[in-house]
């Protein structure tokens, strides 16, 4: 029976973990090494780290970041930011990350996907990809560092099944930081579209929000502000899924 997984979110700003609202307004979260010790004292399913800045900046993650993070953590460890080669993610990979998130080599080099896949298994690969809506409503893609793509919906997710990637990590531009509640018709209108399962990402308030989230389609759900910045705890939320019949890891 496939479980339902709860997973912390930690943004790093290079070195320091910071929150965002709409992947723009910043707000310093302290020690990543800290902020992982504590998740991990909480027995969570999942940990990802993402630099934020690392493509954009043209650099790849701090990887002595990643080793001191992954030292902390007894939960599998998905590590992003900067990644562009075969290379970086075996880098990444030796310093302790379990899997790869990849965002911006996506969009700038497709074939890329596959050749990750190929290399390190689908289990290895996680595809993160960025949506907001425009003004009619529509969904559009984004890289991580801002930049609108020529690409629709449904031609993404063509693209992520043809290269068999292992999770597909979504991300709602729109509600990042808001705490209103996951957008629950992107993710039904994702899940329909692939057999991959959808991580969603971007605008839990309470352990409900995790719920919805599931009931709407998503393999596991991700968050960062509710667990910084409210009194809920990743176990909180699991409560909630169990109290809808919702398979959790416990």
């Amino acid at each position: 029976m496939l479980r339902h997984r709860v997973i912390p979110l930690v943004l790093l700003d290079g070195y320091a973990v910071v929150k965002t609202i709409g992947f723009d307004i910043r707000r310093n979260q302290g020690n990543p090494i800290v902020v992982s010790r504590i998740y991990n004292s909480r027995c969570v399913d999942e940990l990802i780290l993402l630099d934020i800045d690392a493509s954009k900046e043209g650099r790849g993650i701090d990887l002595h970041t990643v080793e001191a993070v992954s030292c902390q953590c007894f939960m599998p460890l998905t590590v992003g930011g900067g990644l562009r080669t075969c290379e970086d993610i075996t880098r990444t990979l030796k310093v302790g990350a379990d899997k790869v998130s990849l965002n911006s080599v996506i969009f700038d080099e497709p074939g890329f996907l596959k050749e990750a896949v190929a290399t390190y298994g689908s289990q290895c690969i996680v595809a993160s990809i960025d949506i907001k809506k425009d003004q009619n409503g529509s969904y559009q893609l984004f890289s991580h560092s801002g930049k609108q793509l020529n690409i629709g919906l449904e031609e993404m997710i063509k693209l992520l099944n043809d290269s068999q990637v292992g999770e597909i990590l979504l991300n709602s531009v729109d509600l990042d930081g808001k705490m209103n509640g996951y957008d629950l018709d992107l993710i039904n209108q994702v899940s329909k579209l692939t057999n991959i399962p959808v991580i969603s990402a971007g605008g839990a308030g309470n352990p409900h929000d995790f719920s919805l989230a599931i009931e709407a389609g998503a393999a596991a759900a991700v968050a960062a502000s509710i667990f910084h910045f409210t009194g809920f705890t990743p176990w909180d939320c699991k409560q909630d899924m169990l109290k809808k019949g919702i398979p959790v890891r416990l």
